[in-house]
């Protein structure tokens, strides 16, 4: 024996038990690995937010958005600088390369952000954030009152919602919404906080405690009290300080000034003035009333009024983990009679679902892979070995992903069970060869006869030679065990290292794929690579304690069945025929060239693979400055075309606001759908059904509605739409029309839905132009005006009042009869220093403007994004037939110019760096073939195979109807790593032939490799294709994602076994020649290449 046999033979005590502490290890780590739907991804974006008021787009544009763009666009590593301005606020997002240090990123635009504050304008707030998966909630809970109704707001002009509505009672209790909001805040905000993993608890809804003081201004005028004689006095009256400490015997106290309000009457009792002729309270001159903060935001759940607790996990939490800490804190918190807590989305239920089926599929795989197994060999105990490896494999997969940092989502899942044909192919073939070298064992492996040369033995004689003879049998068996694997270990690391290197390329790969593709890729290096140790050492081990000598003389028969002989002996024949006459292979490679050429033409490509999430987004605009009345009762009918689809399970709708917390206007907002479980019709067609209705049945409103996965990384990558044309013009008139008239165009193509022409105006203005001059006549300047106008129309908040664990603010408003039209803002009374009122129209002109439009730049210039989404047709097609329009003659004008962006471009991006990948990965098993044989010849002709089956992969995707993305060009590139595996396992047995039997001749050699080569190839084949068959198939929630890849890999796989059996060795025949000149063209002996260790 070897030395490495020997050592493997003294240690398998040892390593028996390493691997099995690896894989108890593994089922430990599982319990402590995070778990989530992707992995984590550290996305290359900060979003730099500015608020400035209500001042107009252009010049928000010139004073905030223009200066921030040049600040962050220094900052090094920065390669895209895109921004979005409206009235008063400004959204700048800042991209940076992948693989850049995001934290470092973040604080240096914070810097250059800080640096420009004082430029800007007085007043001006300035955020930034970094993007990561976390921007979206991950559980979000509704909560409701029965007390509570669907109604809509008051009617008599628009106002705020929330106090300005009358609750109503159940039985003993009244819930209004300021109660759910502060049982929202104040009690299950702060419990939801306290679990771990949790980054913050958002509250949406509802309605903040306010004191209202409806100021009189004909009192005022009387009394001569003008508005910042009552600012002051309500300021003033609330407060306390501590004025100083005092000694009292042996006692230090703190002495308090304490003036503070509690409640509406000691408001109403603040005294204005006091003087010979009596008292002056602010209750005389206004009406106190218990109220809430004025908000133009609506929130509902399945058509009830709600408060939302939208729940973020910190980067890297487990959301499982979460979601059931939540659940139980949730179960064991008594809510009052009449209130309600439901879910209306929770990620876990997502990743569960899609962990689920990953474990199915692998498991189904498996044993359908075992029962190809049992067929084969019809040894229950050969079959057991290959099994068992399975889940020690997968075990200590677990181990290297804890210790790499890493988590369970659907990527790393989806890579160990597309592992496991691949590991069970290792398995195989180290047992197939273990047990053909014992079934037909070699001169010097036979056991030698006891040392006994007497026929006539007693009883003990015999039984000692019994024993003796026992013990030499077992002893050449576990010999021949162990020599038949280390003779297979060249050949079986060569051929896992060529699947292998086909993942060193991805690690070098960026932009989306590579963020989500790197975990998948990793996860299989990881498993391939145990595997390679678990069949080269745990196999022959298990071999040696399960199998008996009984065992292998059985399958010695198997291995002379009539069956497989006849087989063997037609494939002689077949192989034989296209040896004398090569053409013949060449006339089988045509049928599958040809149709792969058809596929290709008619596969189309898409990006990111499509998966049922469960549910998805609407989000929706109604005319530009349409009331929030008004957009209220349009909602009212989208809600009831969801509560009359079947599949819907529930909703939640934010009117104003946005899922992830921005405030719009009051004409736009969201809705979240989630769907009941399966069985029920597939998400893209729920989503198509309830678009129509909406389109057919809702005039007036614009939808768009993507899953919340994909709108996610939309906002995480800044490329919110698959289909996005940047117009790029300095004439806003001109880019407005070009604009509009590109969105009217392709809205016309088949499968252009959600169509947007990216110009977005703003709702109308109130325009006050204050004279000053005229203003300076009344004695007044045009910001004493402003500030008296803000306290008349909008209301000031001049101080707080603490009311146990929250703060009330008082905030002075005049009545609303006074400020509903704009007559009535003409009108508005306003005060001069020296005390006489004159109205607002003598010093002021009041007009309505038009909104302006939103104002887009890309990296410092004026651009119109045109975006749509795509429905039941593929991204490839789809932005060809865009490519028509756009780039016909005279399309855009001179000077103008249009990019493609969107999806599409990622996909452009996500293909050329792949098409990298392959070139790379075929160029780095070239060079493991040339380091293995030596010869470029030989590495040639065993290349040659996986490159033939690429054709197969677009005959599958064509039948199977899918498109060719990312996950399908992984698929392709993984082909050929496994394809060259089998050939390498084919061509080693010829070598080890040719060294064996080296009078035999080449031809004899091929067809004998062929036949002995053909059970395991085509156990391999077939266990490899069932275990990647539930993948293909998509069996539960989440599988989508590897779908394509499993096609992709099943249809190379289904032309493996012909091309290396029949095609690969009348190739290597025509490239090498007669055996005899082999030493002539390359000063090798092809018998010297890799001859069998002894």
């Amino acid at each position: 024996m070897s030395g490495a046999s020997v050592w493997l033979q003294r240690h398998r005590r040892s390593v028996l038990f390493l691997l099995a502490l690896l894989a108890v290890g593994g089922v430990f780590a599982a319990f402590k690995l995070p778990v989530g739907l992707f992995p984590n991804v550290d996305f290359p974006r900060v979003v730099v937010s500015a608020d400035a008021g209500d001042r107009p787009a252009s010049q928000m544009m010139l004073q905030v958005t223009q200066p921030l763009e040049q600040a962050v666009r220094r900052v090094p590593g920065v390669v895209d600088v895109r921004s979005t301005t409206s009235r008063g606020t400004a959204d700048i997002s800042v991209s940076f390369d992948w693989g850049t240090p995001m934290a470092l990123a973040a604080v240096q635009v914070n810097e250059a952000v800080t640096q420009m504050l004082p430029q800007l304008p007085p007043g001006t707030q300035v955020s930034s954030k970094r993007m990561d998966p976390t921007v979206d909630p991950v559980i979000a809970y509704s909560l409701t009152s029965n007390a509570l109704t669907a109604a809509g707001p008051p009617q008599g002009g628009e106002r705020p919602l929330g106090g300005q509505r009358a609750s109503a009672s159940v039985g003993a209790y009244t819930y209004t919404p300021t109660q759910l909001y502060d049982l929202a805040e104040f009690q299950l905000r702060p419990l939801l906080s306290s679990i771990g993993g949790v980054a913050r608890v958002q509250i949406q809804g509802g309605a903040q405690e306010e004191y209202h003081v409806t100021l009189d201004p004909l009192k005022l005028q009387a009394l001569g009290l003008a508005l910042q004689d009552v600012s002051n006095a309500v300021s003033a009256a609330n407060g306390v300080q501590a004025v100083g400490h005092l000694q009292d015997r042996y006692k230090l106290l703190l002495a308090l000034a304490d003036s503070r309000l509690h409640d509406a009457a000691q408001i109403g009792d603040i005294v204005l003035r006091a003087g010979p002729d009596g008292v002056i309270r602010l209750k005389d001159v206004a009406h106190i009333s218990r109220s809430t903060v004025p908000q133009w935001v609506r929130i509902t759940a399945n058509g009830q009024d709600a408060v939302l607790l939208n729940i973020y996990q910190q980067p890297g939490g487990n959301t499982v983990q979460i979601a059931r800490h939540v659940r139980e804190l949730l179960a064991k918190t008594p809510l009052p009679p009449g209130v309600h807590l439901a879910s209306w989305y929770d990620q876990s239920t997502l990743v569960v679902d899609s962990a689920a089926s990953v474990r199915d599929a692998i498991l189904i795989g498996v044993a359908l892979a075992g029962l190809v197994l049992l067929l084969f060999l019809r040894s229950l105990k050969i079959t057991l070995i290959a099994m068992i490896t399975v889940p020690a494999v997968l075990a200590a997969t677990v181990v290297l992903l804890y210790a790499l940092g890493m988590s369970f989502n659907i990527m790393t899942l989806g890579g160990m069970a597309a592992a496991v044909g691949l590991v069970i192919d290792d398995a195989i073939v180290m047992s197939e060869h273990i047990v053909r070298r014992l079934s037909a064992p070699r001169a010097g492996l036979r056991p030698a006869r006891p040392p006994w040369g007497s026929r006539k033995l007693g009883a003990a004689r015999r039984f000692l030679e019994s024993e003796a003879r026992h013990r030499g049998e077992a002893q050449a068996r576990h010999s021949g065990i162990l020599h038949a694997a280390m003779e297979y270990l060249r050949p079986l690391a060569g051929s896992s290292a060529s699947t292998v290197v086909i993942f060193l390329p991805l690690a070098f790969l960026s932009g989306v794929t590579g963020a989500f593709f790197k975990a998948l890729s990793l996860t299989m290096a990881a498993a391939l690579v145990i595997s390679f140790f678990v069949a080269w050492l745990a196999v022959p081990l298990l071999a040696d304690k399960l199998l008996s000598p009984k065992d292998i003389a059985r399958e010695a028969q198997r291995e002379n069945g009539r069956w497989l002989s006849a087989v063997q002996r037609g494939y002689a024949r077949v192989l034989g025929a296209s040896l004398r006459r090569p053409w013949l292979a060449a006339l089988g490679l045509a049928p599958l060239l040809l149709a792969g050429w058809l596929g290709y033409g008619q596969v189309g490509s898409g990006f990111m693979p499509h998966m049922d999430e469960g549910g998805f987004i609407l989000d929706y605009r109604t005319p530009p400055g349409t009331s929030l009345t008004e957009t209220d009762r349009i909602l009212a009918q989208v809600e009831q075309i969801l509560r009359t689809t079947p599949e819907v399970q529930t909703w939640s709708r934010r009117t104003g606001a946005q899922l992830g917390g921005g405030v719009t206007e009051a004409n736009e907002g969201d809705f979240f759908v989630r769907l009941k479980p399966p069985p029920r019709k597939s998400i893209d067609v729920v989503m198509e059904e309830v678009r129509q209705r909406i389109e057919a049945q809702v005039p007036g409103v614009k939808i768009e509605l993507a899953q919340l996965m994909e709108d996610l990384i939309g906002d995480l990558t800044a490329v919110p739409q698959p289909v996005e044309i940047k117009i790029f013009d300095d004439n806003p008139q001109q880019l407005a029309q070009l604009a509009h008239r590109t969105a009217a165009a392709i809205g016309k193509i088949a499968g252009i839905v959600d169509v947007r022409s990216g110009i977005k105006p703003a709702g109308d203005a109130l325009d006050i132009q204050i004279d000053p001059t005229r203003a300076a006549l009344e004695g007044v300047d045009p910001q004493q005006v402003q500030q008296q106008l803000q306290t008349l129309i909008g209301g000031s908040v001049v101080t707080q009042i603490q009311q146990g664990p929250k703060m009330v603010g008082v905030r002075l408003w005049t009545p609303l009869a006074l400020r509903q039209t704009t007559d009535d803002i003409a009108r508005l009374p306003l005060r001069a220093p020296d005390g006489h009122v004159f109205t607002l129209g003598r010093i002021a002109s009041l007009k309505v403007l038009t909104g302006q439009p939103e104002i887009h730049r890309e990296n410092l210039k004026a651009m119109a994004a045109v975006t749509a989404r795509i429905s039941g047709r593929d991204l490839g097609s789809t932005i060809a037939d865009v490519k028509k329009i756009i780039d016909a003659p005279g399309y855009f004008p001179p000077g103008v110019y249009a990019q493609l962006g969107g999806l599409y471009k990622q996909q452009q991006i996500a293909f050329q760096g792949l098409i990298s990948v392959l070139g790379a990965a075929v160029l780095l098993v070239f060079l493991l073939l040339l380091f293995l044989y030596e010869r470029f010849k030989v590495a040639i002709s065993i290349l040659a195979m996986p490159l033939l089956a690429l054709p197969a992969v677009f005959i599958g995707l064509w039948a199977a109807g899918i498109e060719l993305n990312i996950s399908a060009m992984m698929g392709m590139t993984m082909i050929v790593g496994i394809v060259t595996e089998v050939a390498i396992f084919y061509f080693s047995e010829v070598q080890s032939l040719l060294h064996e039997h080296p009078e035999q001749g080449l031809d004899a050699a091929l067809v004998a490799a062929g036949q002995n080569r053909m059970r395991p190839i085509a156990m391999t084949t077939l266990a490899a294709m069932l275990t990647l068959a539930p993948l293909a198939l998509a069996l539960g929630q989440g599988s989508a994602m590897q779908q394509p890849l499993a096609v992709a890999i099943i249809a190379g796989l289904a032309v493996q076994m012909p091309l290396v059996l029949l095609v690969m060795p009348v190739l290597f025949k025509l490239m090498r020649g007669r055996l005899d000149d082999a030493e002539a063209d390359d000063n090798l002996p092809l018998s010297a290449v890799s001859p069998p260790t002894e």
